[in-house]
């Protein structure tokens, strides 16, 4: 769910103060009033959820000292300043400082309205920004965006937590859509490099010249961010497509590597989606940087082969698309979660997640059903609920298991919740989660 963002107006003429906060809220903006800086600053630190509009003349702490004094907290911060006509030299200074724009009295109420707009778009970005980096530098956090339990997902996560210790260069493959990206990022969160620079680059994105820069330089003297082998320096370099480097970029990141020594001071990460039978990435490099980046090795699994966690996952997913659109999440038939089970699932998670979003939208509208979408992505699969191999008792403890995992969701680890909604006894419901491993106080 987006954050709501905050408004904090801070001017000492209690007029002023209370015509914009009732301008702003009449435009669905939370507002707050400071009648001072000094007030202001006490109520104002670096992860404020919001902008500020602040008079550029006031008693005691003035505008400009207090938008320095804003803006060595979180430069950042949008502030918007309040000018007095013919004050045009001291909003330069302003603006100089960090301020985000400034209005001149008297301003039109409308201009204000579509500057706050502006800005609380751009804080709202910033601050995603930096929740999304703290979550991807925060090993706990992002070993548990890898859901499930199934053997290939315990096994990946060991190789995760074993490799994020090591030194050495890591090469991940596997299908599209199986969360190579995300598992990059488990490496770096999970390693001794956690606090350390992570720097991607996709290197399908760029023409090879465009590319050769991007990693390499040199960069001009207008451009803002470093080559990456340098901005990563002590971190980690994660390169996608990594197939897609030319013979000439290849033997320049092999002399990257060989430069670094051992243990290499950066650590490179090469993501492969190479998906021929007839040829891999190891056909696709040069064989001496093959084994540098392969020194190391993890293959994401496919969706698959990953058993009952497509349905964890699919309830997940849903449960979030319906908190995100305000309705509630669609009910999994026994014959729908057989059918999620034994899908193909081509493109792996991130099909499963545009599965999630379509279903909700679809119940949202009280239509169509979860068999209908699995048929129109795989149409050569046939609405049966055994497949080759895998016994149909597999399929209803599979649907047993998230049905009931589903209510004790719902009703927050009240058994007697589940108990009634299921018609179930409770020595059943007992014997049931002790089966699947369920604990109540996973759901409290």
């Amino acid at each position: 769910m987006a954050q709501s963002m905050k408004i904090a107006i801070v001017d000492d003429e209690q007029d002023m103060r209370q015509s914009i906060s009732q301008w702003l809220a009449l435009s669905g903006y939370d507002t707050e009033t400071f009648p001072s800086a000094e007030d202001a600053l006490k109520a104002l630190g670096a992860e404020y959820p919001g902008i500020v509009i602040s008079d550029i003349k006031m008693p005691g702490m003035d505008g400009m000292q207090f938008l320095k004094k804003l803006m060595g907290a979180d430069s950042s911060l949008p502030v918007i300043m309040i000018t007095g006509h013919g004050d045009v030299p001291m909003a330069v200074e302003a603006m100089r400082v960090g301020a985000y724009d400034f209005l001149e009295k008297p301003f039109n109420p409308d201009r204000m309205t579509q500057l706050a707009k502006k800005a609380t778009n751009a804080r709202r970005l910033t601050l995603d920004a930096r929740a999304l980096r703290r979550e991807l530098s925060d090993g706990d956090q992002i070993m548990n965006k890898l859901i499930g339990a199934s053997p290939v997902m315990a096994r990946l996560k060991e190789d995760i937590l074993d490799l994020g210790q090591a030194d050495g260069h890591v090469l991940i493959d596997g299908e599209t859509g199986t969360g190579k990206t995300l598992v990059a990022h488990a490496l770096h969160a999970v390693g001794s490099r956690a606090g350390k620079k992570f720097v991607l680059v996709s290197c399908g994105a760029f023409e090879e010249d465009a590319l050769a820069k991007r990693l390499f330089g040199p960069m001009n003297p207008e451009d803002s961010q470093l080559p990456a082998v340098e901005e990563a320096r002590g971190g980690t370099l994660v390169l996608e497509d990594i197939e897609s480097l030319s013979d000439a970029l290849q033997a320049k990141l092999l002399n990257v590597i060989n430069e670094q020594g051992t243990p290499a001071e950066t650590r490179i990460v090469a993501i492969s989606n190479m998906q021929e039978q007839d040829r891999t990435c190891e056909d696709a490099l040069r064989a001496d940087l093959f084994y540098r980046l392969a020194a190391l090795r993890i293959t994401v699994p496919p969706l698959r082969q990953r058993g009952e966690d497509i349905l964890t996952l699919f309830t997940r997913l849903s449960e979030q698309f319906s908190e995100e659109y305000g309705c509630d999440a669609p009910k999994v038939t026994a014959q729908e979660a057989a059918q999620l089970l034994q899908a193909p699932w081509p493109g792996n998670v991130r099909q499963l997640i545009n599965l999630a979003e379509r279903a909700v939208l679809q119940s949202r509208r009280s239509e169509g059903t979860i068999a209908s979408l699995l048929m129109s992505d795989h149409e050569e699969m046939q609405p049966v609920v055994t497949t080759e191999g895998k016994p149909l008792k597999e399929y209803v403890e599979a649907f047993e298991r998230m049905l009931i995992d589903n209510t004790m969701r719902r009703h927050r680890g009240s058994i007697s919740g589940v108990m009634e909604e299921l018609c179930l006894p409770r020595r059943t419901l007992n014997e049931k989660m002790a089966k699947y491993s369920l604990q109540r106080a996973d759901y409290l």
